[in-house]
């Protein structure tokens, strides 16, 4: 445990002599208790360039600030001692080593003239830069603190629209996002076999062959005999495609058909119409598994701010990835953690739905950002915390959705370890491609698709990778923002598709994708009480070297 502490410190570019070490040693719980205080100097200005010299009287300002000098629960035999000299100051390893810093110490030393000053002037003292040395001290000597082999993350960011966001509104921005669509997804249906030889709408009344059309479904409707016709468009023109009830296979996947998906269609003119023998959505090809030697964990939906976070069980899932907490299997597990994916909703934002503040403890969404880097900042720095936004978070609701913004954030992106990434975005993780996508459109999907219910995401998600688009339904209860460009076509087939938004844990395979919905560390709330939905809170998908895991941190 004792080195646990040292290094934490260490990462966020802090050092701790003799006095502040033996105190922190004898708290209750001295790993939670030091986060905290690194996340409060941190939140003062501190960064990571800076080095720091944490003293036993800077300690007990602290946790007296906090309330726990003097709380039995929290400390046990604290007394104020002072500080040991500081040129004295040494940290030992694990190894059996020790690193010492006579130039720090010295530099500190003509900098600090009462090492014993309390905390207050202390702080004073950083905000002055007495207690920071130079950065190359620190290039030279934080590094030889990591003991974690998980330091070199081959992390690429594939896909992120955070700073492509060039629609105005107007109808012309509509028609290139109409069109952006309509291209991609042609261009992959024209690479089936099938479609290699169709034809534009405004041709096929040229001809008397098989009619092959690529289209968008503008509208559908059922006859009054019970068959299904679909108004398929393209550049060209549009026409009206028939699927007869008899053909009973052909008629089942029409029901799957939602507007403004781009379809192939096979089948026979007659008239006006096309009499339809075969409907080809641009599908999935299967994947080769790809080889992993390394695990990934993966999160959505925490809500920090709301009182129906479950803080209790995300401290637990915290210790579990710190390898504190867990069965000896488990912690084996954490050990090979080198990614965190956060799929949304980190907090519970503010103003997100009608009379919500009655449901918050932290009513400022700026605060329930600072209280989420508190608990991130907790989780070991060897580990890559990648975060997509959601609905309740601090970016525009109309998807795609930029990264949530530094100014409300300001905290998480201090942590040196955290990438912030839009929603939908495509990340690669040591050559892992992974979909991140919060998943608002899981309600249309809901109500327009017979058979499909968001408490069983994994088959929303099949489809949504069969139509080969995020949020396919334009017009409904999913903002789709009118980008020059769609953003939300599946162009490229991941290894990962991660998902939230329901609060239902879900895994599937499916052609060698890895559909993951992640649930939540929020307990059911009254909307959800109201609507019969039934979340399943503190239950975290892992690949652990490509093997699916859940472990469960609620009681």
């Amino acid at each position: 445990m004792s080195q646990d502490i040292l290094l934490k410190f260490a990462d966020a570019g802090i050092l701790v002599n003799e006095a502040a070490y033996d105190k922190i040693t004898l708290l209750k719980d001295p790993v939670h208790i030091s986060s905290s205080l690194i996340s409060d100097l941190i939140g003062k200005g501190i960064k990571k360039r800076d080095l720091v010299i944490l003293t036993g009287d800077m300690l007990d300002t602290f946790l007296e600030k906090e309330g726990l000098l003097k709380s039995p629960d929290n400390i046990s035999n604290i007394s104020k001692s002072s500080p040991s000299d500081l040129n004295d100051l040494e940290l030992n390893l694990e190894a059996g080593s020790t690193v010492s810093f006579p130039e720090v110490t010295e530099k500190v030393s003509e900098n600090i003239s009462n090492p014993g000053d309390s905390l207050s002037s202390s702080y004073s003292a950083m905000d002055n830069h007495l207690d920071i040395v130079t950065e190359n001290i620190l290039e030279a000597n934080i590094d030889s603190l990591k003991v974690s082999q998980n330091v070199n993350f081959n992390f690429e960011i594939i896909q992120d629209t955070s700073k492509k966001s060039y629609t105005s509104g107007d109808i012309k921005d509509i028609i290139s996002y109409f069109k952006s669509r309509y291209s991609k997804i042609k261009n992959i249906l024209v690479k089936r076999k099938e479609l290699k030889d169709h034809l534009p709408i405004s041709d096929i009344f040229q001809t008397n062959d098989v009619i092959k059309i690529i289209g968008m479904v503008k509208d559908f409707r059922t006859t009054k005999n019970g068959h299904k016709i679909l108004e398929i468009e393209d550049e060209t023109g549009e026409i009206s495609v028939l699927v007869h009830n008899e053909n009973h296979k052909l008629f089942e996947k029409s029901e799957t058909i939602v507007r403004d998906e781009v379809i192939g269609v096979i089948g026979s003119r007659k008239g006006n119409f096309v009499i339809s023998s075969e409907i080809i959505q641009p599908g999935v090809p299967r994947i080769e598994e790809k080889p992993m030697d390394f695990s990934v964990v993966f999160i959505s939906d925490v809500h920090v701010g709301s009182h129906n976070f479950l803080e209790d069980d995300f401290n637990k899932f915290i210790k579990w990835i710190n390898c504190e907490f867990g069965s000896p299997e488990q912690v084996e597990v954490a050990k090979d953690v080198k990614y965190l994916v956060v799929a949304g909703d980190i907090v519970d934002g503010i103003g997100v739905y009608p009379n919500q503040d009655d449901d918050l403890s932290i009513k400022d969404i700026t605060l329930q950002y600072e209280e989420a880097a508190r608990l991130f900042s907790q989780i070991r720095s060897d580990i890559k915390i990648i975060i997509a936004p959601g609905n309740h978070d601090a970016s525009r609701l109309a998807e795609p959705q930029p990264a949530v913004p530094e100014e409300y954030a300001k905290d998480l992106y201090n942590l040196d370890n955290v990438e912030f990434v839009s929603n939908p975005a495509i990340v690669s993780l040591d050559g892992v491609k992974t979909l991140i996508y919060h998943a608002s459109s899981f309600v249309d999907m809901d109500m327009n698709v017979k058979g499909l219910e968001q408490k069983h995401s994994g088959l929303i998600m099949k489809e949504l990778l069969e139509k080969r688009h995020l949020a396919p339904i334009y017009g409904e209860r999913t903002p789709l923002a009118s980008e020059i460009e769609d953003y939300l076509v599946i162009e490229d087939i991941p290894h990962v598709f991660h998902t939230g938004h329901t609060h239902m844990n879900s895994y599937k395979k499916y052609k060698g994708v890895h559909m993951i919905n992640s649930g939540t560390f929020q307990s059911q709330t009254d909307f959800q009480n109201r609507h019969n939905i039934i979340p399943t809170p503190g239950e975290v998908p892992v690949l652990n070297r490509g093997v699916f895991k859940l472990l469960k941190f609620s009681e």
